[in-house]
């Protein structure tokens, strides 16, 4: 049973960082395009950005040059590393695993940046 766990949201200021981790298990990690989404408070879920299997990456464009996917493999973790937050950016962020037959999805992590 594939399971991702999200961790690393918080409260944080206008212009400041955090790192997000999603752990996968119960799958052969390394295989999988995986990616970050978010959800703003009554808003829709919307695709942040996405690391394939063979480590490329892309992002949307609202953060672009501000956020970084990266993976590690043997600890089977995908990063999302969010520089020069906004208050826009507050939202849940959620990373999903590209399975071959259906996505999975983790629980979630908030993150809230003040202004």
């Amino acid at each position: 049973q594939v399971q991702l766990v999200e961790s690393g949201g918080g409260l944080v200021q206008a212009g400041g960082s955090l790192r997000l981790s999603c752990v996968a298990s119960g799958t052969i990690f390394s295989r999988y395009a995986m990616r970050w989404y978010r959800q703003p408070l009554g808003k829709q879920r919307e695709w942040v950005g996405t690391i394939t299997a063979d480590g490329s990456t892309g992002y949307t464009d609202s953060v672009e040059g501000r956020f970084t996917i990266s993976r590690d493999n043997v600890k089977n973790t995908q990063f999302l590393q969010m520089n020069s937050l906004k208050p826009e950016d507050t939202a849940v962020y959620y990373c999903m695993l590209d399975g071959i037959s259906r996505s999975y999805w983790g629980q979630g992590t908030q993150v809230t940046v003040s202004s």
